[in-house]
């Protein structure tokens, strides 16, 4: 593989258009795609028509591929809308911010092995590429009629998909990290329901009054917490949890100063936050996280 670069990465290309999935060069040792950008476009060839974007160019013709190949190492890139693919793409953690690892955090195959326990359903089985960081490839064919476009952490913390919009680096590929490999070489499976439920977008909610659970409490202390879990209610899909904590830490110091019971204030934000799609557990661990630092650090009435 690494002795003969060139007439490997060609030989990965023409084995992912044999799949017939189509395929742009990549960069060599490098993700990035090796196509000129519109402002660069020379109008010539594909472009004779004017611009096409890396998505259009996208080929399964051998000789195209030859052609390319030929000249450098390119690394391969799969257009995944083109392929009718949908790659799950299950990362590794970061390791971003002062004091915190890697092994802080769960990767994207453990979240992903959970998620499946928790929802009753295996592990898909299914061609599977190893990322040059250790993460995992997960490839699907599209189902028949259905569109979709590429997230990121829709379904879980580190768990993104690649479809229509979106291409993912193919099997054989090398960067300065390590190289793509295949660990599973069984057949693309149909994308499984569950999964497609999951990725599908979200319908749109009609707005209506915001319902909680009747509490007692001043009027101060009332109409914070309403207004608090009006702002969960609309918070961004990938703010939920953060929204969540914040709201709940605003409404703490009512709790602090006897204004209203905690066990009502940490019912009304456990339904609002379910409502919008968190997990029972993960409202209980932030609104319990949220309210003990806020009480434990509330000012007392007179100097807030």
């Amino acid at each position: 593989m690494t002795h003969e670069p060139r007439s490997a990465l060609l030989r990965a290309a023409l084995d992912a258009a044999e799949q017939g999935w189509a395929v742009i060069p990549l960069r060599p040792g490098d993700k990035r795609p090796a196509l000129h950008g519109e402002a660069s476009c020379p109008g010539t060839g594909d472009c004779a028509g004017g611009h096409r974007k890396w998505e259009q160019r996208a080929t399964t013709d051998p000789d195209r591929i030859r052609a390319a190949w030929t000249t450098r190492p390119f690394n391969v890139g799969i257009a995944t809308g083109p392929s009718r693919l949908v790659v799950i793409d299950l990362d590794m953690p970061k390791g971003k911010g002062k004091g915190k690892s890697k092994k802080d955090t769960p990767d994207g195959v453990t979240t992903f092995e959970a998620l499946c326990e928790r929802t009753g359903h295996p592990v898909p089985s299914t061609y599977t590429v190893r990322t040059a960081s250790g993460g995992w490839h997960l490839y699907f064919t599209a189902p028949a009629g259905v569109r979709l476009g590429n997230t990121a952490g829709k379904i879980a913390p580190l768990i993104d998909t690649r479809a229509w919009g979106g291409y993912v680096v193919g099997a054989g590929s090398i960067t300065a990290t390590g190289w793509y490999e295949v660990i599973d070489t069984a057949r693309v499976a149909v994308l499984p329901e569950w999964l497609l439920g999951l990725l599908q977008p979200e319908a749109p909610r009609k707005a209506g009054p915001l319902r909680l659970p009747a509490v007692s409490g001043s009027r101060a202390a009332q109409a914070a917490l309403e207004r608090e879990c009006a702002v969960v209610s609309g918070a961004p899909y990938k703010q939920r949890n953060t929204t969540l904590n914040r709201c709940a830490f605003k409404v703490g110091r009512f709790v602090a100063w006897g204004d209203i019971p905690r066990h009502q204030v940490e019912e009304a934000f456990q339904a609002v936050g379910e409502a919008r799609g968190l997990t029972a557990a993960e409202c209980r661990a932030t609104i319990r996280s949220a309210l003990d630092c806020s009480i434990r650090k509330a000012r007392p009435r007179d100097a807030a």
